[in-house]
């Protein structure tokens, strides 16, 4: 199903109807709404479950480039408007956890509880060059050689590609079946915002504290919901470094939380589902 927003762009999304308990879902980087499918699939049908893919990713437009977190926030501002949502649990996947916290510090009056898996942190996702120095410009993204291969093989639909640096950093412990994984390869291959989704993780800072690139804007004191920390501990995406990050600034800011470390790595719902719709179902107090 689609939403056009006011802004002019067009929100692809996926509902699975069930309870009162309404649930929306913020995929990650090089990810759309097709990697929540074992999620859509399990989760007990006390859920009413949105699943949305971002301006620029998976069947979404991308007529206007993003320029931040904030841009993605105001989209969903529009979307969940649009439905008539008016307070709801948010989960969000790796980059989709900065979406899902600068939502929430946007417009706490929506959020329930907010559920971060494997989430960057609080102080953004940094980039770095080549040469291990962290990028603090455009323009050096733009001539970033790792990110012009992944262009090149978005623009041939180089699915080898893909498919090879997932298998090395995203699947490094366990691999979807073929079905699934061929979604996922066209989710990558989809996005439209390589370049400006990793400068606005980058710059991304809601904390009280420079992360090397931008002062932090304070706006995680904004945010009144309690939160759920999950990470998986095989990892090789989002480092445990991020997670005290992001505890350490949810304490400042005198927020309610909890950190779930699980076995899995960076897929969680690939490597660990069971374990986290166990934390997510004991979070909200909800049977399961």
């Amino acid at each position: 199903m689609n939403i056009a927003l006011e802004n002019g762009e067009n929100l692809f999304y996926v509902k699975k109807g069930g309870g009162e308990h309404v649930l929306l879902l913020i995929h990650g980087n090089m990810a759309s709404s097709a990697q929540w499918d074992l999620l859509l699939e399990e989760i007990d049908p006390a859920f009413t479950v949105y699943a949305v893919d971002l301006r620029g990713y998976g069947q979404s437009s991308y007529d206007q480039p993003i320029n931040s977190i904030k841009d993605f926030s105001e989209d969903i501002k529009q979307f969940v408007d649009q439905l008539d949502l008016q307070k709801f649990y948010i989960m969000g996947w790796s980059n989709g956890g900065g979406v899902a916290m600068q939502f929430a510090s946007d417009y706490p009056d929506h959020i329930q509880k907010i559920l971060l898996l494997s989430s960057m942190s609080t102080r953004g996702y940094p980039a770095f060059n080549t040469d291990g120095e962290r990028i603090h410009f455009r323009e050096q993204l733009i001539e970033d050689p790792g990110l012009n291969m992944m262009l090149d093989a978005q623009r041939t639909n180089n699915q080898a590609f893909f498919r090879a640096a997932m298998d090395q950093v995203l699947y490094s412990v366990n691999q979807p079946n073929e079905e699934w994984y061929r979604k996922y390869l066209t989710s990558a291959t989809q996005q439209r915002n390589i370049i400006d989704a990793a400068y606005a993780a980058n710059r991304f800072n809601i904390s009280t504290v420079s992360n090397g690139v931008i002062d932090g804007t304070g706006e995680v004191s904004n945010i009144q919901a309690p939160i759920l920390v999950i990470w998986g501990e095989n990892d090789l995406i989002v480092s445990e470094e991020m997670m005290m990050e992001i505890m350490e600034d949810l304490k400042e800011a005198g927020i309610d939380f909890h950190y779930a470390p699980i076995s899995a790595g960076h897929a969680l719902l690939i490597d660990n589902l069971e374990a986290v719709l166990q934390e997510t179902y004991r979070f909200l107090n909800i049977k399961g």
